[in-house]
């Protein structure tokens, strides 16, 4: 437990002590978030540096190098998806901030890199002696194996969780406090698994977990610090190089832990943003008419008069009562 807490710390003041400086320089490139014309509401925030997500990367990264040891296999797998779309995710925010236009990727272009990535994933856990091809399921504690079934809704759940957070990622703090509380959920139910693990003699499994867990907590220790710097008013945005990065870290977690199941409770905010989308992309296409005031949920709460910082409230109060119900029901 002492090794989590450390890492935990280790992030915190490394992307509190890294992050002015990396804000200077970002703005010192003139990586600055542009608008699109329609979100009217958001005008004052042109101009904000964006790519803020370098800030936990960095620091993530650096805590569990000095924190891992033993076997951390499955971890490092984990941080390396993370990363990979991160760097999707700034290669996006690259093409932006040079063209001056809130498009970056092409849409074709986004869905191969996220699938290629996934892909990759996806066959090392179904081939590993730890994960395979076997899901939890909640409520009834048992395990199911869905054999080569689990190769396309590994792929999904990558594609949808990396599309799910970044399309979350719209007000001041709230991609970020989604996720750590997102993140804190499957730390507990993990602990969980590694305290049985460790108590069967499982030494090998438990040390991946372990590794695992520090890993998240690194995580969360460096989206608090780059919460400090991007809440309500931001002065720094985490871009697609962030919001990607947590959305693959968000399904790695999930998957490599045998509960991808749990995505639908812990991570709601998410599938919100998600649906809401759907949902008003297909009946404008139909009907030519909007379901609500504007896509994703948030920015329809923002136009029904409700301030950033009471929706970031709304969206963390009900993720950690999702999270409560998830480690209740595992």
């Amino acid at each position: 437990m002492i090794r989590w807490i450390i890492s935990f710390l280790i992030a915190f003041f490394m992307g509190m002590i890294i992050a002015p400086m990396i804000i200077k320089v970002i703005r010192r490139f003139k990586a600055k978030q542009t608008i699109l014309n329609y979100v009217v509401q958001h005008k004052d925030k042109e101009g904000i540096p964006t790519m803020g997500g370098i800030i936990f990367m960095l620091s993530t990264s650096v805590a569990c190098f000095i924190m891992w040891k033993g076997r951390y296999n499955l971890a490092a797998i984990i941080l390396i998806i993370t990363l990979c779309y991160s760097l999707v995710g700034g290669l996006d925010d690259f093409i932006k901030i040079v063209f001056k236009r809130n498009l970056g990727l092409k849409a074709y272009q986004k869905v191969i890199s996220q699938t290629a990535i996934a892909i990759l994933a996806t066959i090392f856990a179904y081939k590993n002696m730890y994960i395979g091809s076997e899901i939890n399921i909640p409520i009834i504690a048992k395990t199911i194996d869905l054999q080569w079934w689990y190769i396309p809704l590994s792929i999904i759940i990558y594609i949808a969780t990396t599309n799910s957070v970044n399309l979350t990622d719209g007000l001041d703090g709230l991609a970020g406090s989604t996720t750590s509380i997102y993140l804190a959920t499957f730390f507990v139910v993990i602990a969980s698994t590694y305290y049985s693990a460790s108590q069967l003699g499982m030494t090998f499994y438990a040390e991946e977990l372990n590794n695992i867990l520090i890993f998240i907590a690194a995580l969360v220790g460096s989206l608090t610090a780059f919460l400090w710097h991007n809440s309500n008013k931001a002065r720094v945005f985490m871009g697609d190089t962030g919001s990607l990065a947590l959305g693959g870290a968000c399904a790695g977690i999930a998957l490599f832990s045998k509960n991808p199941l749990l995505i639908l409770i812990a991570g709601i905010m998410f599938i919100v943003s998600s649906i809401s989308v759907i949902v008003q992309v297909v009946s404008f296409k139909l009907k030519g008419k909007r379901v609500i005031l504007m896509a994703p949920y948030h920015h329809h709460l923002e136009m029904s008069g409700y301030n950033e910082s009471k929706i970031v409230a709304f969206y963390s109060i009900i993720t950690a009562v999702a999270g409560a119900v998830s480690i209740c029901i595992m």
